[in-house]
């Protein structure tokens, strides 16, 4: 049976730390728009603290979840096991956009590595955790993280890099402008 935790117990954050891959959710506000799923990996999802966690976001194709929570700040965070003891994990909180250079970059930086391509830090204020079953998910055998991503970074450079996200990352598909379009004059 599922349970329901008002913060990050060590078990969970025990779960968590061994989890290869991570799934963020996020919606725009109101009714229209689109709900946005992304699986995350490279190491990238840290926990802050019993109520506080974040993942350090790498330049990517799109920026749904910047600019659902510049609108709205609703998160939820889930970890699948792929293998081991079936479980499933879900932590919901209302999360903000970090960029380089803030106060509050040098504040959470520090925790996650160091990664070509990071573009801003998603860190989220935790109210609810929960476990489910997850007897109907798969076993998955690991083989290692894919490294595209990094590789693709390291080729472009930074001035490169920013201007992708310029064009790229300054609103969502819904139009709706992300810290970095409004970081832009988006």
């Amino acid at each position: 049976m599922g349970k329901t935790f008002d913060r990050i117990t060590d078990e969970l954050r025990d779960f968590i730390g061994r989890q290869q891959m991570f799934f963020v959710a996020t919606a725009p506000a109101g009714d229209g728009g689109h709900v946005n799923v992304s699986p995350k990996g490279l190491d990238t999802f840290r926990i802050l603290g019993d109520r506080r966690a974040g993942y350090l976001d790498l330049t990517g194709s799109g920026n749904e979840t910047s600019a659902h929570l510049g609108q709205n700040g609703r998160i939820t965070f889930m970890f699948c096991a792929f293998d081991g003891k079936p479980l499933i994990v879900r932590l919901y909180g209302r999360g903000q956009t970090v960029l380089p250079g803030t106060p509050q970059w040098t504040e959470v930086a520090p925790h996650f590595p160091n990664l070509p391509g990071a573009r801003q830090i998603l860190v989220a204020d935790i109210d609810r955790a929960t476990t489910s079953c997850g007897f109907a998910v798969p076993r998955y055998a690991y083989e290692g993280q894919r490294e595209e991503l990094i590789r693709y970074a390291e080729k472009k450079g930074p001035a490169a890099l920013a201007d992708y996200r310029r064009e790229k990352n300054a609103r969502s598909i819904d139009g709706i402008v992300t810290p970095l379009g409004a970081e832009a004059g988006g």
